[in-house]
């Protein structure tokens, strides 16, 4: 009996997987440069022209960092080959089983730096990302997508350019979009990406349902898991610690969409947008902090930044509107 389920879930497990590529062993090293010219070569050779493009994402998606970041005397991590598919690089596993039901998810990895979109358990985007800093982190748990915009202007700073915006979290603001990627959390708990990943996740994620009334159905649009949580206090980044591409995540959620939603604290929470939370939310806000120190996923001596007041929308002269009703909290990267 044991050997006829081992079979059967051995011929399920090719079916869902049988469309995924094999890609190689890819090796890595560590590369320090102790010359400019040395650098500056390497940067040449990895620079975002066409002849280079394939060698510029490796090495950027590698280093979660644009070029303009690589310093002298700093660690990067380069592979051995240059593939142009960038899941050959992928730190979470090609299929997920506990996926193969759910037609879109996003996982996020606080550790890696990284997050990986999943069409029934096979993984079609694997992308660097940059989360919340020390202040402002990116919670784990699970979140939903709830609306996108082409190009966003931050509610909290009208400086705040955000293209190819996918907002998880509507009160608080925290969204998916391109910003500057400077190799290490730096974000207001939204999840930065590069442009090319950004534009590609825009068009792919879906935002949420609707009833038969025309009501939004919560949690309904594509689901979004954040795994872990950053260590602030390592020294070392996890992703230049990898080997090779066979190093894969092995702590996914074994029932994903059981996984609890996101506990935020209160302060993260714009102080307009408040009164809005229902009890439920404003007593499981309110807790949150305390919750998250006493599970050890929060540090005893943390210091969270406030969320700062919404800015007063200016009236849009060109004739469309701005939906801030339905798109409130939107945006800090």
């Amino acid at each position: 009996m044991a050997k006829i389920l081992f079979f059967l879930l051995f011929a399920i497990l090719q079916v869902y997987s049988s469309d995924i590529p094999e890609f190689p062993e890819i090796k890595y090293k560590i590369l320090i440069f102790e010359k400019k010219a040395e650098l500056q070569k390497f940067l040449r050779e990895h620079s975002s022209s066409k002849q280079n493009q394939i060698k510029n994402r490796v090495i950027t998606t590698l280093n979660r960092k644009s070029l303009r970041y690589f310093r002298l005397k700093e660690p990067i991590i380069v592979p051995d080959t240059y593939v142009a598919d960038l899941r050959a690089y992928s730190v979470f596993p090609d299929f997920y089983p506990s996926a193969k039901d759910i037609p879109k998810i996003i996982v996020v990895s606080n550790v890696y730096q990284a997050y990986a979109c999943y069409e029934y358990g096979k993984l079609v985007r694997f992308a660097s990302a940059i989360t919340g800093k020390r202040s402002t982190p990116t919670y784990p748990g699970r979140y939903a997508l709830q609306w996108r915009e082409l190009l966003r202007r931050s509610s909290f700073n009208e400086n705040w350019i955000m293209p190819f915006t996918w907002n998880f979290h509507r009160l608080t603001g925290m969204a998916l979009h391109q910003f500057d990627m400077p190799g290490y959390p730096a974000s207001h708990m939204c999840i930065r990406q590069f442009r090319e990943d950004a534009e590609w996740l825009y068009y792919w994620g879906e935002g949420p349902k609707k009833d038969e009334k025309g009501g939004i159905i919560p949690m309904s649009g594509t689901p979004l898991i954040v795994v872990d949580f950053f260590d602030f206090k390592r020294r070392t980044k996890k992703w230049l610690e990898l080997k090779s591409n066979k190093e894969k995540i092995d702590y996914l959620p074994s029932n994903p969409m059981e996984v609890e939603e996101a506990l935020i604290p209160i302060v993260h929470y714009p102080p307009e947008l408040r009164p809005l939370l229902s009890r439920k939310e404003r007593i499981r806000s309110e807790t949150a902090l305390d919750t998250l120190i006493a599970r050890g996923i929060l540090p005893k001596d943390i210091r969270l930044a406030p969320s700062n007041p919404l800015i007063k929308p200016k009236k849009d002269t060109s004739g469309g509107t701005n939906n801030t009703k339905t798109q409130m909290g939107s945006g800090s990267p």
